[in-house]
């Protein structure tokens, strides 16, 4: 796409999305980093309904660290993969407040150091605790989206994300994230793709293959 058909693309998915904000429920930096990781292979849903008795139950970081992992699994055993999740969690939340003084870190290096946390969880981190959006998180919405539009014809996220780090300019980094997620949601389906009522089909290979 040319410069001013990127602007427009995004625009136009503000517009379709004008309420696109993160899902997850969270009121502090380590909270986010817990739901994020109880999001992998779940929905945001489930995550909100299993967080408040977690949060209830362990207020600060040091919690996270002293409760029974037994207990931790059987909390959050509703979003799957409890066991690793449950081990995750516990030894992040040593390392924040063993290397970091109980502060969650603010960039990408120090938070690829955590126990359970990737690139992509990384990214929604700084976006959501901190604001900070040098990157994209590519969860699966993001990598179909980019597949389908022609935005990247990589499978890897780490190497769809550099492709559309070409693309948007950075002022734009912080809505795609957003954006992304909420076409996937809504029209973007992986089974059955809205195309005819998707507000971004012109810019679409996937919906111009499918017409010809």
């Amino acid at each position: 796409m040319k410069s001013n058909e990127i602007i427009e693309f995004v625009k136009t998915l503000k517009a379709t999305y004008p309420d696109a904000t993160c899902s997850l429920d969270f009121e502090t930096p380590f909270q986010i980093v817990i739901a994020v990781m109880l999001s992998a292979q779940c929905t945001d849903e489930r995550v909100n309904k299993t967080t408040p008795a977690l949060f209830k139950r362990c207020k600060e970081i040091k919690d996270f660290v002293d409760i029974d992992i037994n207990e931790l699994e059987e909390i959050i055993h509703p979003c799957g993969f409890y066991r690793n999740k449950a081990k995750n969690i516990k030894l992040c939340a040593k390392q924040v407040i063993e290397k970091f003084n109980g502060i969650v870190p603010q960039n990408m290096e120090d938070l690829l150091t955590l126990a359970g946390v990737g690139r992509k969880s990384a990214n929604v981190i700084l976006l959501e605790a901190f604001g900070i959006a040098n990157g994209i998180a590519v969860d699966t919405h993001a990598k179909r989206i980019s597949n389908r539009i022609g935005l990247s014809s990589e499978s890897d996220p780490e190497k769809i994300e550099q492709d559309l780090l070409k693309i948007f300019p950075k002022e734009h980094l912080k809505d795609i994230n957003h954006l992304f997620v909420w076409h996937g949601r809504n029209t973007c389906d992986s089974r059955k793709p809205n195309c005819d009522t998707c507000t971004i089909n012109k810019f679409c290979k996937y919906y111009k293959n499918k017409k010809s």
